[in-house]
């Protein structure tokens, strides 16, 4: 398992992830600088949180035009694992690497707390450790976090389970009131046909280390290199 983490102008969660990553596999990941042009032989790629380009036109929308972007398509083509966070959810969006669209949030506000969310879909890289129903504390922080797909998009991921994770109450139920950002059918995090390439807005670094106070979202990560390991 060799881990890249892409480097955009802005990100600002790149050093969380690296973090997490090394902690799991002990070896520091490659730092992807978004001019490369390749992924250098890296096997699981993932795109942090922040703010691409000063996301001065849609999140993520310029970013998605970087040389690098073109390597990590063809990665994902390849099955390769991709996995986007945040911003990097938004970026795969703009890509078309996954479907549906980041909108702003409901309240035109950037929120930042914490949030539950449950997984759906438990047999994926990223959920396999997890149990279904299982209500996850997760820091969220964006402006334009709102999971937008039109209807048969929608219809289609939910027939399909490529609905990896839903927004839910203490509980582990999907309610109007645990809903941070009003996302169709309270979605939080979503995949591709392939099952290899994966976007969520929460971010699940952030709740990964002991100093924490909370580590729900090493559960993640930990799924990931069990599959890797498989």
């Amino acid at each position: 398992m060799k881990c890249g983490v892409v480097i955009f102008p802005g990100s600002n969660c790149d050093h969380d992830l690296m973090v997490v990553l090394k902690s799991l596999t002990g070896e520091d990941p490659v730092k992807l600088w978004h001019q490369n042009p390749s992924i250098e032989g890296c096997s699981h790629v993932f795109l942090p949180g922040g703010f691409s380009y000063g996301d001065y036109l849609r999140s993520g929308a310029i970013a998605k035009l970087s040389p690098v972007m073109k390597a990590v398509s063809e990665h994902a083509a390849n099955g390769g694992f991709v996995m986007g966070i945040c911003n990097g959810f938004q970026i795969l969006c703009e890509s078309g690497l996954l479907p549906g669209a980041l909108l702003r949030n409901t309240n035109m506000k950037f929120v930042c707390k914490n949030v539950h969310l449950t997984p759906i879909n438990t047999n994926t890289m990223v959920t396999t450790g997890l149990n279904a129903g299982r209500s996850l504390t997760i820091p969220i922080a964006h402006g334009e976090g709102r999971f937008y797909a039109d209807e048969e998009t929608l219809e289609h991921l939910e027939k399909n389970n490529q609905v990896v994770f839903r927004y839910c109450d203490a509980s582990g139920n999907p309610t109007e009131e645990s809903n941070p950002n009003g996302s169709l059918n309270n979605i939080a995090g979503v995949c591709n046909a392939g099952f290899n390439v994966f976007g969520m807005m929460p971010h699940p670094e952030r709740c990964a280390e002991e100093g924490l106070f909370n580590t729900d979202g090493r559960a993640l990560f930990e799924s990931i290199l069990a599959m890797a390991s498989a």
